[in-house]
């Protein structure tokens, strides 16, 4: 179905309303392998002040994650709770700005809960069965990500007999389970995971439909920036991609994406802002 009427998202109490304006989520890493910015900002002083920039940038929502998507060393439960924790903690002391917590398991999305943060960031699609029940009893918002099989492990040649409907009935599945599970449908987001279990091919199909997944009638997140299908799609290595993850993501908004999950906050702010306006005089 079409997107129709106000678009609202619900972060801790907060709500925004996002028919013509999408949120930006600034990404922050406490990982030592990320594909991005290769342990950078670990750190945790170092971690702190690269949250205060792209605070002053403008960011929406800041986004943390201590294992990275992708296959690498194995990261037990007690690392990634010392990872990502104290962090949400720092963040929630120094910054007026919601908090996210990009994690698969149910028991580190809890204490960051806990420490803090108003929204899970699931990119396994709600494997671990007591996600939901925890972000409900917390008042958490939840991120629904479709994954063809799970977080970090290959998936070189992923295979669909039509990627865009069976991502869009996976996000269907995933938000109607959210909503059984107590979590109110404005605290919602739905994910189509480039790049997660789909060649640079399939990525670019699922961006270019986005207007058919934001039909959901949840807030549509796009986590484009700097990613792989941009680089083989182009020919960009990662430093490179910048000025590409900018137009995927005045693509993804103009198709309906409403929160964009992003390294470039302050690009991605000019961008928005520059859709928005556009938006609202053709509303007006």
């Amino acid at each position: 179905m079409a997107l129709v009427g106000q678009l609202v998202l619900d972060l801790g109490g907060r709500r925004y309303d996002l028919t013509t304006r999408a949120l930006v989520m600034g990404i922050l890493n406490r990982t030592p392998d990320s594909f991005y910015d290769r342990g950078a900002h670990f750190d945790m002083a170092v971690f702190v002040d690269r949250a205060a920039a792209i605070v002053d940038e403008g960011a929406d929502i800041l986004d943390v994650g201590g294992v990275k998507a992708g296959p690498g060393d194995e990261v037990g439960l007690e690392e990634e709770l010392d990872r990502v924790v104290p962090a949400v903690q720092a963040l929630g002391a120094r910054f007026d700005v919601p908090v996210s917590v990009d994690t698969w398991r149910a028991a580190v999305a809890d204490a960051s809960f806990a420490a803090g943060a108003v929204m899970g960031n699931d990119i396994s699609g709600f494997a671990d069965p007591h996600y939901l029940s925890v972000a409900a009893a917390a008042g958490a918002a939840v991120v629904a990500t479709h994954i063809r099989l799970a977080p970090r492990v290959p998936d070189p040649d992923p295979h669909y007999d039509d990627v865009v409907a069976t991502v869009e009935d996976a996000l269907r599945r995933m938000g109607r389970r959210a909503e059984e599970a107590g979590i109110p449908a404005q605290r919602v987001v739905v994910d189509a995971g480039l790049d997660l279990g789909k060649t640079w091919e399939q990525s670019l199909v699922l961006l270019r439909a986005s207007d058919r997944l934001a039909g959901l009638g949840h807030p549509l997140l796009l986590s484009a920036s700097n990613k792989t299908f941009l680089g083989r799609f182009l020919d960009l290595e990662i430093g490179e991609r910048r000025h590409a993850s900018l137009a995927a993501c005045a693509l993804g908004i103009s198709r309906g994406c409403r929160l964009l999950r992003v390294h470039d906050v302050k690009g991605t702010r000019r961008v928005r802002d520059s859709l928005a306006a556009i938006l609202e005089a053709r509303s007006a």
